[in-house]
């Protein structure tokens, strides 16, 4: 199924955009001048067959945010499995999120479940989550506690492992990942921000845009404090963070890596200076550890990627996806990569 792009103005093309009927209806002049000035977004294209794998389920709880549902369970899978959550860019599906990007290959070869949360036109007008409203990124509202309760019905139709539980996602989808790690420490185990933004870095369209590019530079603590009020009463471990942003982004600027890096260390109660650093493939990897030497925060600076997810098409051992627009082949898989540091592939 083809991806698309990201935040609306965001993934895929920017990570945001307008709501519809709902919500920021007003808000209809400035986003048509938002959306000329942001990248114009391919639709998905026609689902091939893997699509007709994915599942949608309704009846998930009160869905505050208006979301749509949907899975992809590979055949046979066992009680007692991980599960992954998988955040579309703006103008995406669901559809165009799963063989895409790998994560389907993977689901099946390590045995996880899949699940895949959709955004109607009806919230955004370009099928963005929108991680710029506070009322969608809050612990117990909106988009954010829609999520929580597709969580909690795969939990009880599928029996899910529930310390096994993630959550990754591109450009708009990816700055909602960041809300779901600091809104949900308590449901997720891990979180992979790809080319998106940090958590709270803004709450008007005006403020993301901003956020997008330049990009908004404050100090650690200030983005770990963001991080901490998202569940002022929550003293548990929090999510490991798996960063990854292209070096020639010009949609979100590659500075978000390093605010997310400042903001997910800080969160975790250590530095910003990296305890370890290698090449992947020609791109910088960046591996940052708590006081007991756990691996907490990583990072992929892309050499040479523009915006988009990772992938290396092929049949590979460790290749994915099927490039296109926003998916961009980096001879590097991205979820294989994320999977993997998540221990899915045990």
């Amino acid at each position: 199924m083809a991806a698309t792009d990201t935040p609306q103005p965001a993934r895929p093309g920017p990570p945001f955009a307008t709501r519809g009927p709902r919500r920021l209806r007003r808000t209809a002049p400035f986003a048509a001048a938002l959306l000329a000035a942001l990248l114009a977004l391919p639709q998905p294209a026609s689902a091939s067959a893997s699509a007709a794998s994915l599942t949608e389920v309704t009846g998930f709880g009160s869905n505050p945010g208006q979301l749509r549902m949907f899975r992809y369970v590979p055949d046979g899978l066992p009680s007692g499995r991980p599960l992954v959550v998988a955040l579309h860019g703006c103008t995406q599906s669901a559809a165009a999120y799963d063989d895409e990007t790998g994560w389907t290959r993977w689901a099946d070869e390590w045995g996880f479940a899949l699940l895949l949360p959709q955004q109607q036109s009806g919230n955004n007008l370009n099928g963005c989550f929108n991680w710029f409203q506070p009322q969608d990124t809050g612990r117990g509202s909106g988009e954010a506690l829609s999520i929580r309760q597709m969580v909690d019905r795969m939990r009880a139709d599928l029996g899910t492992d529930a310390s096994r539980v993630h959550v990754t996602g591109l450009s708009a989808g990816g700055a909602m990942t960041s809300a779901m790690a600091a809104s949900y420490p308590d449901v997720f185990a891990g979180a992979a921000v790809v080319a998106g933004l940090p958590y709270d870095c803004a709450r008007t369209i005006a403020e993301a845009l901003t956020c997008m590019n330049p990009g908004r530079d404050l100090a650690p603590q200030a983005w770990g404090d963001k991080v901490r009020a998202a569940f002022p009463s929550y003293a548990g471990p929090r999510p490991t963070v798996s960063v990854w942003h292209g070096a020639e982004d010009i949609t979100v600027r590659p500075v978000n890596r390093t605010e997310i890096v400042e903001q997910w260390t800080d969160a975790h109660g250590t530095d910003a200076v990296a305890d370890a650093s290698d090449t992947v493939q020609g791109h910088r990897h960046e591996v940052f550890t708590d006081g007991s030497g756990r691996p907490v925060v990583e990072s992929y600076a892309l050499t040479g990627m523009g915006h988009g997810q990772p992938v290396d098409p092929g049949s590979g051992a460790e290749q994915c996806g099927v490039a296109g627009p926003y998916v961009l082949d980096a001879n590097l898989c991205a979820s294989h990569r994320i999977g993997r540091s998540w221990g899915l592939d045990s």
